[in-house]
């Protein structure tokens, strides 16, 4: 008779698919390791069991000579399983990171790619990977955030990604892969202790559990205990941030100024997560907060990786890293779709009487005028400081011209700004 895995394995399995909405797919991300094979072969007897669609995602990162061994490997186990399986090659660039940051920004590209909206991934973190990232994230300095480490459950760009085995050690895991005498990879590079969470792992972890036989269950039960209070200073966070939010990623920066400093970055965070950007490292964030008093048509910007924020008339500004645009202009017959740098302008023109000029999108150029009605012609310029327009977004206007003479201003992909008397932009989905 075959062995049977642990009933509380497949149970916290059974209460994950609780987690799947009906009709959608669970995934299994399939690195070849015991971890994670051991995850898809006891994932595959639930679903069955269920009724629930499984699929797995193995990401090859080509990193090393065993590679190749680890991507056949999970094509032999999804065969026997009768699992279909998807395979994603990336090329790792670890141009200004690690080596493991690099590496799980290209696994997480993958998922994003391959993962439908709606559909649930399973990940085969365990206890100790979670004692492990709370350790490195002290030894970071982080905040509460990262002291929380890897949460069971994360809604991620439509994607729900669980963590079924989060309470669960590495050596059940090994225990269980072994009795049921499970096949998997071993990967070389997880003995190498110069990346920081193997030294944790190999060297620090055993040191401690001799001393503290429950270190691992102590640190990933503190984890979860910052991830609650995290979770809770959020709630409170997203309460006092409405009555601060003046526009989407836009906080009152005098407002802000008035409140304590660990509110105020409690505050910053909060609403780049919200945005869905990264929160900045703490020597910017306090750079950011002393400048929030800057002049009022001074234009501050602080930059960190993924995100930027901007300080104006007294307003916060959180976004996403503003590209460089090229030089552009481009013929437009009227009709939606064209293309600009800022993506298809999704607007149709229509213009009274004849229209003898051939029409142009492009940049501002300096000089373009506007001809308002009761006011006479107005200066471009002067008409976007009147309504107060942040000087990055005037530079990211598409203005519409016929000759010498401007029929519109525009934000792509539909926003209309102003036009013409006789003229019509009409927004098309």
């Amino acid at each position: 008779m075959a062995p049977q895995p642990p009933k509380r394995l497949l149970g916290l399995l059974e209460d994950a698919l609780a987690e799947t909405p009906p009709g959608r797919c669970v995934w299994v991300a399939l690195s070849g390791g015991l971890d994670s094979s051991l995850l898809l072969a006891l994932a595959a007897e639930v679903c069955r069991g269920s009724g629930n669609r499984l699929r797995a995602l193995h990401v090859n990162h080509g990193l090393q000579a065993a590679s190749n061994d680890f991507e056949s490997h999970c094509q032999r186990l999804c065969q026997r399983l009768s699992v279909p399986l998807t395979i994603e090659r990336v090329a790792v660039d670890v141009k200004g990171d690690g080596v493991e940051a690099a590496a799980r920004r290209a696994r997480y590209a993958a998922f994003a790619l391959h993962v439908p909206a709606g559909d649930t991934l399973w990940l085969a973190q365990h206890q100790d990977d979670q004692a492990e990232t709370l350790l490195l994230a002290a030894l970071r300095g982080s905040g509460i955030r990262g002291l929380a480490g890897m949460p069971f459950r994360r809604e991620w760009q439509g994607i729900t990604l669980l963590r079924p085995w989060l309470g669960v050690t590495r050596q059940t895991l090994a225990d269980t892969a072994h009795a049921l005498s499970l096949d998997w990879c071993e990967d070389p590079s997880n003995r190498d202790i110069a990346f920081d969470r193997n030294r944790l792992r190999h060297e620090i972890l055993p040191t401690l559990t001799q001393r503290w036989p429950g270190a691992v269950r102590s640190l990933a039960q503190s984890a979860g205990l910052a991830g609650e209070a995290d979770t809770l200073l959020a709630s409170y966070a997203a309460d006092e941030l409405a009555g601060l939010t003046l526009a989407p990623g836009c906080l009152d920066a005098s407002a802000l100024m008035a409140l304590p400093l660990p509110r105020q970055r409690l505050l910053v965070r909060t609403l780049c997560q919200q945005c869905g950007l990264p929160t900045p490292p703490q020597a910017r964030l306090t750079s950011l907060l002393g400048q929030l008093s800057a002049a009022q048509d001074a234009q501050v910007l602080v930059e960190w990786s993924g995100a930027q924020a901007r300080v104006w008339r007294r307003r916060l500004y959180l976004m996403a890293p503003l590209v460089a645009l090229p030089n552009w202009q481009t013929p437009w017959n009227g009709a939606p779709g064209v293309s600009t740098p800022l993506g298809p302008l999704q607007l149709r023109l229509s213009v009274d009487g004849d229209r003898t000029a051939p029409v142009v999108l492009r940049w501002r150029q300096g000089g373009e005028m506007l001809d308002l009605p009761g006011r006479g012609r107005r200066d471009l310029k002067r008409w976007l400081q009147e309504r107060a327009l942040p000087p990055w977004e005037r530079r990211r206007l598409v203005i519409v011209m016929a000759g010498e003479r401007c029929l519109g201003v525009l934000q792509p992909p539909a926003k209309v700004l102003w036009q013409a008397e006789g003229v019509t932009f009409e927004h098309e989905p």
